[in-house]
């Protein structure tokens, strides 16, 4: 499988760069695209969609191609990969209906493929990436050799350049902010693997959240959950006389570090604050009971621990890719500046591979521990060979 990387400031760069890549016989069949909300989406669909070339799309929050970071840009990788061996699909989703529409999606997973694999990435602020992963995880169930196995997955949500109101996923002919776009890959022909590592350092004893409902915290340890990280963090939120929700800017730098019985831990960003119940809103689910410690911003050796853990997912030294996919939390970015480019510089090196990413509000894969998981502030890298 041959892949190829492009982007462009504009339609018409990205127009003519497609161009070029095709005068050497390359007929791509699939494009991964990552834009700015900046840019005219249904102008590069049209472009890709009239060389009935399928696209897995999302908005994102900074994008990245090889060692180059973008901003309001377009970046994509153009696959040659059998038609057959892959099929996309589109789900438009609320907050209501999110684990009933992901369900669906593990259901069709399971009908496409013998052994399937799910690239996914969702659209949305306010839907709740652990419902996305449950219902994946029920709808498809379990191998029917394997009761231990789950079906793979990794992927990213959209966003909009920190706007926080419509990040959108799109592909030939639909496109949506409350979507779930999947591609959806034969494993017996194309080996996926990946692995969503963090390095977010943990301060404090462990605490309990005593009241929660879905992805809302209301009490940590019986006090109120907003009170309780301003005074351990020393941080602040803006409060606002007009509105009941109000954003917590800092979200992305003090997470929660949820403990999992497997010793593993999942991130959850703290995105907004109600200032009249003293509640966090987070981005993922948090159960009640959970065990939890607050975080601070990671310091550089957070860069060694992804790359450790990145490398963990190859089978030997020599193992190649032919292509390379990555979800990286713009927490990473707004906290690292320019030195991401060296994170991303170094886990490409790992395979040596064509790669292609953006700057994500959340991300869905496997930790080197855990399983199926939704995380924030955490780096996913997808690697893609053909068999």
């Amino acid at each position: 499988m041959q892949a190829k990387t492009i982007k462009g400031k504009s339609t018409e760069e990205i127009k003519t760069a497609l161009q070029q890549s095709l005068t050497d016989g390359f007929k791509p069949t699939l494009a991964i695209i990552f834009l700015s909300i900046k840019q005219d989406r249904d102008a590069i669909c049209e472009i890709f969609s009239s060389e009935k070339i399928a696209i897995f799309g999302a908005t994102t929050a900074g994008e990245f191609i090889d060692g180059d970071i973008e901003d309001g840009s377009i970046v994509m990788m153009l696959l040659d990969m059998n038609p057959a061996y892959f099929k996309l699909e589109f789900l438009e989703i609320s907050q209501e209906t999110t684990f009933e529409s992901a369900k669906k999606l593990g259901q069709i997973a399971k009908k496409t493929f013998a052994n399937p694999s799910l690239i996914i990435a969702t659209g949305g602020v306010f839907i709740d990436g652990e419902k996305i992963i449950e219902g994946i995880t029920e709808g498809f169930g379990k191998y029917a050799l394997s009761e231990d196995r789950e079906i793979t997955v990794f992927g990213g949500m959209a966003g909009d350049d920190l706007i926080a109101e419509k990040p959108i996923v799109f592909t030939n002919g639909k496109s949506k902010d409350n979507a779930l776009l999947a591609l959806i890959i034969d494993e017996d022909k194309i080996d996926v693997r990946g692995i969503a590592t963090c390095g977010w350092n943990a301060i404090g004893t462990t605490k309990i959240v005593t009241k929660s409902k879905g992805n809302i915290v209301y009490t940590i340890d019986h006090k109120p959950a907003l009170d309780m990280l301003m005074k351990y963090l020393g941080v602040a939120v803006t409060l606002d006389d007009k509105t009941e929700i109000v954003p917590f800017l800092n979200s992305w730098y003090y997470p929660l570090q949820l403990e999992r019985e497997n010793g593993d831990t999942v991130i959850r960003a703290t995105r907004f604050a109600n200032q009249k119940d003293r509640s966090l809103i987070c981005t993922g689910g948090v159960a009640q009971g959970s065990k939890i410690k607050f975080s601070l911003p990671p310091d550089f050796d957070s860069t060694e621990t992804v790359v450790a853990e990145c490398e963990s997912i190859k089978d030997n030294a020599t193992q190649q890719a032919d292509a390379l996919i990555m979800f990286s939390c713009v927490s990473r970015h707004l906290s690292f500046g320019v030195l991401m480019k060296e994170e991303i510089e170094q886990v490409q090196n790992i395979w040596n591979a064509p790669l292609v990413g953006f700057f994500t509000y959340g991300e869905y894969g496997k930790s080197k521990i855990g399983k199926n998981e939704f995380h924030n502030n955490a780096c996913c890298i997808v690697a893609l060979k053909e068999k």
